[in-house]
């Protein structure tokens, strides 16, 4: 029976009880263990709740005649660590409080997730906890303390706790400008700071064996520091940089394995390895990373697609949770006209310079909105990543689609109405020149003039690219910047299996040329283009020719000029 894809599944038991596939981290169990409170960061979608699960399956002493079921066949179950099944698991999921703009309010709400915490504990142990007597308070720190002081007075095993998305609630009152109430929250003797304070004394006491804790900043963690200065930030740990997310090896046996399950044609293959790189490959969590890593989650989107359409590649490549609020970047920018700056720089420049020596595990909220820090800002939230060793830049074509969403945002670019004619045409006639012309006419039209006269090739290639992906994306695969043989090509859309499009493609070689370059080059008279592009996307051409050779590929130069115009050329 072939396995489903866990795409959205953040249980383990239900993973292994419902015959999903499984990418083994398992191992890493290990390197975790070197640690007593290790607090792990990662931008969101990169499975960190289904890691939490594993954990606790792994550690509760209560699924201790399942072992060989749940771990059997993984690396922890060959070689498992002498603390397998020997704690009382205390699993909490901060995602699920409720923010307000009252402080009460967000207390209720986190006391009655803790609460809810609480009482699955009591009922999942109450054999190991007979004398359990409930507090007059039931606040929070005071339930804490008080399963703390039993575990201890009946010589029970230790508590293991887990926290999955610490600071879920404290990040929405960052993006939401709620700085009094944050700093109510982190500072004093709020009733957050109390609830740590309990567990570092359990640790200090014995009855916590261990803590482990997910999150996606560091900052809630280095503003708590005073109560609770035990948690081992670990996300910058080369030895478990590939705990999450997934490895180019991985990724191509996690194919192998659907394909021969689904018996899917072999020349399917590439085309979706090929898929998977371009849209979420490119993590690179450090400059020298040996591994660039994949976005786990949102590959997992992908194979569910490919597995339910039955080996139909999918249209849609991008989950819409994958996208941060654009909120954070106004937040981190310091308002909307840095915000457009920002993004102009991305659009423009690709990637943006990076001191390497701001790459902290932990940092305050102050330091976290300092301009200087903006790369690791948008490091953290998985915005861009390492390029090179003072370089960041977009990890893949999803995050790049986004920032070109966000820069249609800002700038109040209409990018839905006026545009059914243009595309219609297209699918019509497959004219590229045609459609580039309609592009320029109806988005670059809109630019505002301080961009336009700025805006060089990279701009260009992107919007044009998100446009087409938007309404093209059902017919062509479409991407850009594709790694090849002989280089990167600028932009590539091939045609669909069954789409009006099959067995055709079209390669794109975009110049940009300064207006002194344009006079010289009498750009308004131009009868074609120049030797150097023709060769350059010939040598394209012929490379995806040689990938796919039933393939007819047209081949097109395209260039520009900011604050002025185009010229295209079909070869």
């Amino acid at each position: 029976m072939s396995r489903k894809i866990p795409y959205a599944v953040a249980s383990y038991e239900k993973i292994v009880q419902e015959n999903y596939h499984f990418v083994d981290k398992t191992r890493f169990i290990h390197e975790l263990e070197r640690y007593e409170v290790p607090v792990f960061l990662r931008p969101r979608r990169f499975g960190k709740s289904l890691w939490c699960s594993i954990l606790e399956c792994y550690y509760d002493i209560n699924a201790k005649d399942q072992f060989e079921t749940l771990f059997g066949h993984t690396d922890i179950g060959r070689t498992p660590s002498p603390l397998k099944n020997s704690h009382l698991v205390l699993r909490f999921d901060f995602s699920k409080i409720k923010v307000s703009n009252r402080l009460e309010e967000i207390e209720i709400s986190f006391k009655e997730e803790c609460l809810n915490s609480f009482g699955l504990f009591l009922n999942q142990y109450k054999i190991f906890l007979p004398d359990f007597i409930q507090p007059e308070s039931r606040d929070a720190s005071t339930m804490l303390a008080r399963i703390l002081q039993t575990v201890r007075m009946n010589n029970a095993p230790p508590v293991h706790i887990i926290i999955d998305e610490y600071d879920n609630f404290t990040n929405q009152l960052l993006t939401t400008r709620q700085d009094r109430l944050y700093n109510a929250l982190t500072t004093g003797d709020s009733f957050l700071r109390s609830f740590y304070k309990v567990i570092k004394a359990g640790v200090g006491e014995g009855s916590v064996a261990r803590v482990f804790i997910t999150g996606v900043l560091p900052v809630t963690m280095d503003d708590l520091t005073s109560d609770f200065n035990i948690g081992q930030v670990i996300t910058l740990k080369e030895h478990v940089l590939e705990m999450l997310g997934f490895t180019q090896d991985e990724v191509e046996s996690y194919v192998d394995a659907i394909f021969q399950e689904q018996a899917f044609p072999e020349s399917l293959k590439a085309r979706v390895l090929e898929d998977l790189k371009t849209h979420y490959n490119g993590y690179r969590l450090l400059p020298d990373a040996e591994n660039p890593l994949y976005n786990s989650t949102i590959c997992n989107f992908y194979l569910n697609d490919l597995v339910l359409g039955k080996g139909k590649i999918p249209v849609e490549t991008m989950d819409d949770n994958l996208r941060v609020s654009v909120d954070w970047l106004r937040r981190l920018a310091g308002g909307d006209h840095p915000a457009r700056e920002l993004l102009e720089h991305l659009m423009l420049e690709g990637t943006m310079r990076a001191d390497l020596s701001m790459l902290r595990s932990r940092f305050s909220m102050n330091r976290f909105f300092s301009p200087e820090f903006l790369p690791i800002s948008l490091y953290y939230l998985g915005m861009v990543t390492f390029k090179a060793e003072f370089r960041m830049g977009f990890p893949n074509l999803s995050t790049k689609r986004i920032f070109a969403e966000y820069f249609n945002e800002l700038e109040k670019i209409d990018v839905s109405s006026g545009y059914a004619e243009i595309f219609e045409a297209f699918l019509e006639n497959g004219d590229m020149a045609e459609l580039f012309a309609g592009y320029w006419k109806t988005y670059v039209g809109q630019i505002p003039a301080q961009a336009f006269d700025k805006a060089n090739e990279n701009f260009f290639r992107t919007t044009f690219f998100e446009l087409c992906a938007r309404f093209l994306t059902r017919h062509l695969f479409i991407a850009i910047e594709v790694k090849r043989p002989s280089g990167r090509s600028d932009f590539e859309a091939i045609g669909r299996p069954g789409s009006r499009f099959d067995g055709k493609a079209h390669v794109l070689e975009f110049k940009h040329l300064s207006r002194q370059k344009a006079a010289e080059l009498n750009f308004e008279k131009m009868e074609g283009p120049r030797p150097d592009e023709m060769e350059q996307v010939g040598r394209y051409a012929r490379d995806l020719k040689a990938q796919w050779p039933e393939l007819t590929v047209f081949s097109h130069v395209v260039y520009t000029v900011a604050g002025s115009g185009f010229r295209f050329f079909s070869l």
